[in-house]
């Protein structure tokens, strides 16, 4: 599903961290947010796994994620 076409996305500038397999978390800026998923910027997607958790601490929002797209700095996740 393209939750581009299914949700209204929110422009924000959050901070974020990507999470997955109990390691440190790589930061990340939360660029927009819908119910569906987020579009992210990263300094590089390599290394991070097409599943993984997203926490925004200063919302208390941690959701589990699978990468729908992404390119050099920006990645678009899909809310699990």
């Amino acid at each position: 599903m393209d939750d581009r076409r299914t949700y209204l996305r929110q422009r924000v500038l959050k901070t974020g961290s990507i999470r997955f397999n109990r390691a440190a978390g790589i930061s990340c800026t939360v660029r927009n947010l819908s119910e569906g998923g987020a579009c992210l910027e990263v300094a590089s997607p390599f290394g991070i796994p097409d599943s993984f958790t997203l926490i925004i601490e200063s919302e208390d929002v941690l959701r589990p994620c699978r990468v729908a797209w992404s390119n050099s700095s920006r990645m678009g996740v899909a809310f699990v």
